[in-house]
């Protein structure tokens, strides 16, 4: 069973920058992908970012290309979303997840079996 903690969320003006940090308790398989999705009122949760716990190959959403990076630390058993230039829409509640995703699944929400609870980010203009 891993569980799985967010931090790092608050209020900022476009154009700056956040980190959210995702705390893992458990065993994380190598196998594993660890990924951040948001989700905006009255929208679907969507992907943002995805890393391999083994390789740490990674993989962005186009919408977050070029401003967001993601990275884990394997001892430390974290995931970090470091967000920069920041945009009114990237308003939401962003939830770190983990699970046996593959490159070809790493998107899907359903290919994650672990969640956390959520942190809110919200960016003013």
């Amino acid at each position: 069973q891993v569980q799985l903690v967010e931090s790092g969320g608050g209020l900022v003006q476009a154009g700056g920058s956040l980190r959210l940090s995702c705390a893992a308790s458990g065993r994380i398989f190598s196998s594993y992908a660890m990924g951040w999705f948001r989700q905006a009122p009255g929208k679907e949760r969507e992907f943002v970012a995805a890393i391999s716990w083994s390789t740490g190959g990674t993989y962005l959403s186009d919408s977050v290309k070029g401003r967001f990076t993601i990275s884990r630390d394997n001892a430390k058993n974290t995931v970090a979303l470091q967000m920069n230039s920041l945009k009114p829409e990237d308003t939401a509640v962003y939830y770190c997840a983990g699970g046996p995703a593959t490159w070809i699944t790493i998107t899907t929400l359903s290919s994650y079996n672990y969640w956390g609870q959520g942190t809110q980010v919200t960016v003013s203009s």
